[in-house]
């Protein structure tokens, strides 16, 4: 993260704006903005499979569902936040990830410009290749600031999207998961 560019853009940002950037009131913006990119973007060049760590045994391969991963991330279209929340499910394949490991692979792909719908398959595909899981679905849940704040100015919108692999492609598996999911 260059954070001195990002403090130097922003400043030309607010002069682009018409904005005074030496201002009492925005002489701080710079730098409060690129602190917050380094959180919003923290998990560019990071990857994913690197947040299962340990895997554990387990002869009983029953799905394993986690509700209400809280996430934030900004739309690579208009660097605006979105924020919601992931549904993960997923069939082990005789092994198992911590559950916070789950959360953590959704917060690396979160944490950078992406589109929802990107997102989810991401988040999928990270989960079915970390764990080799017989089947995993992914259900993304988010309010999006890009259509809240301008255009279709909607802020009540609640953008799903879905994603499934492997057993849970199977409109049945899957009709039972998402039961559960949405209970």
């Amino acid at each position: 993260m260059q954070s001195d560019r990002i403090r130097a853009a922003v400043r030309e940002l607010l002069i682009a704006i018409g904005e005074d950037p030496d201002r009492e009131a925005l002489r701080s913006t710079p730098e409060k903005v690129a602190q917050s990119y380094e959180a919003f973007f923290k998990g560019i060049g990071k990857d994913p499979l690197s947040a299962f760590g340990e895997l554990f045994e387990t002869e009983k391969n029953e799905t394993v569902i986690l509700k209400d991963i809280e996430l934030v991330s900004i739309c690579e279209h208009h660097l605006l936040p979105f924020t919601g929340v992931a549904h993960v499910a997923y069939l082990p394949n005789g092994k198992l990830a911590g559950l916070g490991r789950l959360a953590n692979v959704v917060e690396i792909l979160a944490a950078r410009p992406q589109l929802q719908e990107h997102l989810t398959n991401q988040i999928t595909q990270a989960i079915s290749d970390g764990l080799n899981a017989q089947g995993v679905i992914v259900v993304v849940e988010a309010r999006h600031q890009c259509v809240a704040s301008r255009g279709a100015r909607q802020p009540a919108v609640n953008t799903i999207t879905m994603s499934s692999l492997g057993v849970f492609a199977d409109p049945v598996y899957r009709a039972e998961v998402m039961g559960l999911i949405n209970k």
